[in-house]
């Protein structure tokens, strides 16, 4: 049996090494409710909810940190569009629906 063979042989370790996707756990407090805020705000179509939630995608979309993204997350892109369809959800009824003077 040669040495090569042998899982106890020194000369087979190897350091090491996590993939570059692992990083530390970094939760995105802005995204994460800014993306409740973009649903709350196409359900309850609450106008004045859309500005804050805005404020908060633009707010991720620039702290946005490439390097410490986990795999599957949601880029910060999505929030922001969330965040401004949610604001067009929300104003679009007062485009819309038009109230026609009754005529008497």
């Amino acid at each position: 049996m040669s040495s090569s063979d042998d899982p106890r042989d020194p000369s087979l370790e190897s350091k090491v090494t996590f993939p570059r996707t692992w990083t530390v756990e970094n939760v995105d407090s802005l995204s994460s409710s800014g993306m409740f805020l973009s649903g709350l705000i196409m359900v309850t179509k609450n106008r004045f909810l859309a500005w804050p939630n805005l404020i908060f995608a633009v707010s991720s979309v620039i702290n946005q940190h490439p390097l410490r993204t986990k795999e599957g997350s949601s880029p910060p892109w999505s929030s922001l569009m969330l965040a401004v369809s949610a604001i067009i959800a929300s104003y679009m009824p007062m485009t819309i629906i038009t109230h026609t003077p009754v005529v008497q």
